[in-house]
Order: structure tokens, then C-alpha cells, then sequence
């Protein structure tokens, strides 16, 4: 975020994606979370990132070919890893490159650069350069539109752009008043849940019509990331100040939970198969809550590396890749790779 598919059966493409990672011990980063009576993440595997610097943004996974594609900010790149073979390739010459997707259908990258206002699009075999657009200054996060395949990017003083990724250009601004930060989409009412944390709001508007639908009041301040169970009908919403996580229904807003979480959370989801909350935070940890009879409670504090906030949960490879920068007791950023447990 500023300061961020078909897929196939899970089952199928865990079976895949198990024989290439080493089910190694969980030392040095895992002893946190080996230290918990009942272990909910597993260190699995450190994807060392050489020779990035700065600050890591969004990622995104292309998982029929399972491969990860990390936006490196800081470095002006986008690194394409493989996970099966661990091969690494780098686009290079970008200008802040913040938001990130993976178009399936066209099987091309999604780049939204803040440095310049561009959204880029790549092959994404061979990351050759494929097209470009300007949306305006600011363009940060990216989510791809599953009904329609369209890309929506959030950007500039306050709007979402809706963009044909076949002619390369906008169809429809959504106007939200403040710069929008997390957003999600409901991929069977095509309504969007904005973060708009200038405005002190969650924003919820109709990709259809490009209506704003309500407008809920923020209950804290700083509210970057947001995450959708579309499984649940609930929306989680995390407050940088103070660190909250509050849990509301998708159809009004109401609040379900308001609990204390780690500091600087930057990214959230929802495993709905273990009926869990991941919340990954820049002071160096990850937050597990979990939903029993109607309520909810943290249950592991697992810790990561300092300013490792940005991640992606990937339901159909059944992993939670973190992104940690590198710093002075890690001269290489890394992808630490967590197993679910059970």
C-alpha cells in the first residue's frame, strides 16, 4: 500500500506445489511460532531476494504456473519467481512500481507505478512489455475485476479507475473524495470495499453503475488494509492507530469485533477454510485470530522480520508468503513461506 483468479481445485494444486518446497525446521524467524501450544504457521521456506533494496510493496501469484511476482518499490523492479524451480527474473526501470495483479485470461502482469501515474502491462513468460496506460498521479493498489476481467486501480486524490485490459484504457472513474488505499471485490454483487483513510471512511461503491452505495464511518484512524470473506458475508478492517482489527457485516457495516493487533499492518486475510484471520504488520510479526461461535479471539503472535508488512494469502497453494525487506541483520530481503497448520 501506499506508506497495494480460475483458479484451479486447492487439493490439485497443493499436490503440486508440495514436492518443491523442503518442509524445513522453523529456526531463527519460526522460534516464535514454534513456541505456541498449538503451531497455526509454519516457516517453510526463505526465498532469498538479492540485491533489492527500499521498501517491498504489493505481490501477486500467477498459480496455474505458480509463480510469485513481488513489487520492489524501492528498486524500481518487479522479481518474477518461480516456485517450483526457486528461478528468479526481474522487469527493471520502473518508476515506484506499488500495485500488482495477474491477468489470468491474458496471462500478462498488472503493474500500477506511483512514480509516474502508469499502469503497465507485461507478458508474463517472457515479462516483455506488452502495453501501457496513464491513470493519474498516485497509482497504487490493483485488484482484477473476476466477472468482468477488467482492472481496477485505485489512484491520485481520491478515485478507482476501471480499465479494459484488452484496449488499454479507462472505462469508468469512480470518485471516492480521498486517496484510496486497500480495497477488495465482492465478485458476486461487483460491489468494492474501499479503504479511505484521509476521509476517515470505508467506502462501498457499484462497479456496475459506479454509484457509491454507503459510506461507513472509520471507528479508528489509518485504515489501510481490508480483506472480504465473500464465504462469510464479512468485511476485516485494520487501524494503524491505534492497531485494531475490526470485523464488520458486509451489507451494513455493523461491527462483529474490535480487538488489538500488531503495529504498522499493512495486509489481512481470510482463511475461510480454518476460519482464521491473518494480519501481517511492519513491527515484525503476524497476528492469527480465530472465529468460534460467533466470536472472535487472537490466538498466536508469530513473529516475521522488522518492516515485513506487505503479503498475500493464496488459498489454492494453501500459503502465506510475507515480503521482509533487507536491513542490517539481513542484507537480503527474503519471502518467508508459511505452512497453515493444521
Amino acid at each position: 500500500m501506499r506508506r497495494r483468479d480460475g483458479l484451479p481445485p486447492a487439493g490439485a494444486a497443493i499436490a503440486l506445489f508440495l514436492p518443491a518446497l523442503a518442509l524445513l525446521s522453523a529456526a531463527g524467524l519460526g522460534h516464535a511460532a514454534q513456541s505456541q501450544a498449538r503451531i497455526q504457521l509454519e516457516l517453510e521456506r526463505t526465498i532469498a531476494l538479492p540485491n533489492v533494496a527500499g521498501r517491498i510493496d504489493h505481490l501477486a501469484v500467477d498459480v496455474p504456473h505458480r509463480r510469485l511476482f513481488v513489487a520492489e518499490l524501492g528498486n524500481g523492479s518487479i522479481d518474477s519467481i518461480d516456485l517450483l524451480s526457486g528461478e528468479r527474473r526481474r522487469i527493471e526501470g520502473l518508476k515506484e512500481p506499488q500495485g500488482l495483479a495477474h491477468l489470468p485470461d491474458r496471462n500478462e502482469v498488472v503493474v500500477a507505478s506511483v512514480g509516474d501515474g502508469t499502469v503497465r502491462f507485461f507478458d508474463a513468460d517472457s515479462l516483455a512489455p506488452v502495453g501501457s496506460l496513464s491513470v493519474g498521479d498516485d497509482a497504487d493498489n490493483v485488484r482484477i475485476d473476476p466477472k468482468t476481467g477488467q482492472v481496477v486501480v485505485g489512484y491520485g486524490s481520491g478515485a478507482l479507475a476501471i480499465v479494459d485490459p484488452a484496449r488499454r484504457a479507462v472505462v469508468r472513474t469512480i470518485g471516492l473524495g480521498a486517496h484510496p488505499e486497500g480495497f477488495q471485490i465482492d465478485s458476486e454483487s461487483r460491489r468494492a470495499f474501499v479503504n479511505v483513510p484521509d476521509a476517515h471512511r470505508i467506502v462501498v461503491v457499484d462497479l456496475d453503475s459506479g454509484r457509491v452505495l454507503a459510506n461507513w464511518r472509520a471507528t479508528h484512524f489509518s485504515n489501510f488494509p481490508v480483506a472480504l470473506s465473500e464465504a462469510s458475508g464479512i468485511v476485516g478492517i485494520v487501524y494503524r492507530v491505534p492497531a485494531r482489527l475490526v470485523v464488520v457485516e458486509a451489507g451494513s457495516g455493523q461491527a462483529k469485533a474490535d480487538l488489538p493487533t500488531c503495529d504498522d499492518a499493512d495486509d489481512l486475510y481470510f482463511d475461510d477454510a480454518r476460519r482464521r484471520i491473518y494480519v501481517s504488520c511492519g513491527s515484525g510479526a503476524i497476528d492469527v485470530f480465530e472465529q468460534a461461535g460467533g466470536r472472535y479471539a487472537a490466538s498466536a503472535h508469530i513473529e516475521t522480520r522488522p518492516r515485513a508488512r506487505t503479503s498475500l494469502f493464496v488459498p489454492a497453494l494453501d500459503r502465506l508468503f510475507v515480503a521482509a525487506p533487507s536491513d542490517s541483520r539481513a542484507p537480503d530481503a527474503a519471502l518467508l513461506v508459511y505452512r497453515p497448520m493444521p
